[in-house]
């Protein structure tokens, strides 16, 4: 009896057994499952070495090549040639077998359109006393700050030394300026020591440091329009050349919105000399308030007319996105956003931005990290968490892509752990010109501690690539932390991540082309991006966010 019950017994056991399916094994040299009764010492494969070296030199470069061509006229917001390169971007996915989105908000399965407001001057007009000033010469107007001005005249101006109502000191104080012309100072006045009459010392009142301060109570006091003078009308000409030329994008449809700046134009001194028609009135009225800290004002004639008109368009631009749903169903709701922005500044004339490192290098990589993820998951080894990759648009117009997805996300917030963002990765900057092999990190450690060991742990183990975290520093002056469209996640409390490898001669210029990329560079740091993001990916726990 017992005999019969011990072998029933090593029976159903041996069935057990053969019932469980032995582990799956690889050999490492060929990715070749193999046999575990043949060997039980061959090691699994490591995936994320496995797929990451799907990216590589000769692709980055055949792709870029195609990014940074002059076809893709420097893929400048809503244009003819970012479209092209947003249909080239399309085509790839579909050749890795990427499926579209079926979400509410995604158009064609890979896009998020987007609506614009394209705003440029049609008429900035000033004249006076028979004299016709000129735009981008004499004076300079912020579109950003004024209202349409319908042609207006007047008989006179109004001096109002710097156009300040504080506690401590009022230009207003007495004067009527409702429906007037007000010509005022930049800055605020200050002894001949330098100290500030406002603030009694020398760190400036938010009267200097807020510029746009004084048209706010120019606006409240029923002020018709500001004249601003400026001492370095011709530099600062130059300076916001870009802001005051060419044409601005605003996420959203064209509106009449209601300004809370009154109308302004920032005019050279010779042009406020001109108006006033006696330079030494204007120099002793200065003199005076300089002197004593207290304002003094003065009304003169001058016969002078005003106009500004800006001109609107809607446009559209998009968002192009890849999912890979994730395969555990406990955790592929949550989301890993990998980003990267696809426009440049365009054409000028027939001058091609190319923009070949800002940004077709992280565009380009973001391309080769959606194949090896694509090849993971057809393989049946695709990563646990799902992962979004985006190509954003409007970066270079004010992070304007990035902006729209965190107000009309196409996944939810809540769900989205991390962003990890390639802002320019192909270059090298002066301060590594004799070791390429770098890459600067910044803002992993701002939210969470995790994020950052997470990329240091990756590091060490595939790339070893040097860390530097010079531009992660909270006082850095560049402030880039605050610039690359990681930022518009990292406000709303998602840890973020950002790849930069520097400025260079060529940044913002037409030189910045194809053939001074170094891709073996490049190589490295997208496969980094590839590790730390796969991590993020399938790690039991979300990562942390333990910091403010």
């Amino acid at each position: 009896m017992n005999r019969i019950l011990l072998g029933l017994a090593m029976l159903l056991s041996t069935v057990a057994f053969a019932q469980i399916p032995p582990p799956q094994l690889y050999d490492q040299k060929t990715d070749k499952l193999i046999d575990t009764e043949v060997s039980e010492k061959v090691e699994k494969v490591d995936l994320s070495k496995k797929y990451a070296q799907i990216i590589k030199t000769e692709e980055l470069r055949s792709i870029l090549k195609v990014l940074a061509s002059d076809e893709m006229e420097g893929r400048e917001t809503a244009s003819a040639g970012q479209k092209r390169a947003e249909q080239f971007i399309v085509n790839k996915l579909q050749s890795f077998g990427i499926p579209q989105i079926d979400r509410e908000g995604v158009t064609d399965g890979y896009l998020q359109k987007i609506p614009f407001t394209r705003e440029e001057w049609g008429k900035v007009k000033l004249s006076a006393n028979g004299e016709e000033f000129i735009h981008l010469r004499d004076f300079y107007a912020f579109r950003s700050v004024n209202m349409n001005l319908p042609e207006v005249s007047k008989k006179e101006v109004v001096f109002l030394g710097y156009g300040i109502d504080d506690e401590n000191y009022s230009d207003y104080e007495g004067v009527d300026v409702k429906g007037k012309v007000i010509m005022i100072l930049s800055g605020e006045p200050t002894d001949k020591t330098g100290k500030s009459w406002i603030t009694k010392d020398e760190k400036p009142s938010s009267w200097t440091s807020n510029w746009k301060k004084k048209l706010r109570i120019a606006k409240e006091k029923g002020v018709t329009a500001v004249l601003i003078i400026d001492q370095n009308t011709g530099r600062n000409i130059g300076r916001f050349r870009r802001w005051l030329v060419e044409p601005s994008l605003t996420v959203g449809k064209p509106t009449n919105e209601v300004l809370e700046t009154a109308n302004s134009f920032y005019i050279s001194p010779e042009m406020a000399r001109s108006l006033v028609g006696n330079a030494k009135k204007l120099a002793k009225a200065t003199k005076k308030i300089i002197k004593k800290g207290k304002p003094y004002a003065f009304a003169f004639p001058c016969d002078i007319t005003l106009e500004q008109e800006k001109k609107q368009a809607l446009i559209y631009s998009t968002n192009i996105m890849a999912y890979i749903e994730g395969s555990d169903d406990a955790l592929k709701e949550e989301i890993v956003v990998v980003s990267a922005h696809y426009d440049h500044l365009g054409k000028r004339g027939n001058e091609v931005y190319n923009g070949a490192d800002d940004n077709g290098s992280g565009s380009t990589a973001l391309i080769e990290l959606a194949q090896a993820y694509a090849q993971a998951k057809k393989d049946g080894n695709g990563p646990r968490r799902s992962v979004l990759l985006m190509w954003l648009t409007g970066e270079e117009k004010g992070l304007l892509g990035s902006e729209y997805y965190v107000n009309h996300p196409i996944f939810p917030l809540e769900n989205t752990i991390v962003d990890v963002n390639v802002d320019m990765i192909g270059r090298v900057d002066d301060a590594h010109k004799d070791n390429p092999k770098y890459i600067y990190v910044i803002g992993a450690d701002r939210l969470s501690s995790e994020l950052h060991e997470i990329n240091e742990a990756a590091n060490k183990k595939y790339t070893q690539i040097e860390l530097d975290y010079t531009y992660n520093a909270e006082d850095d002056p560049n402030r880039y932390y605050y610039r690359s469209d990681h930022y518009n996640f990292a406000e709303l409390g998602i840890p973020a991540i950002f790849y930069f490898s520097g400025v260079h001669d060529d940044y913002h210029k037409i030189t910045d082309t194809v053939d001074k990329i170094q891709f073996e560079k490049m190589e490295s740091i997208a496969r980094l991006v590839f590790h730390t993001s796969w991590e993020l990916a399938n790690r039991n726990k979300r990562i942390v966010v333990d910091k403010e």
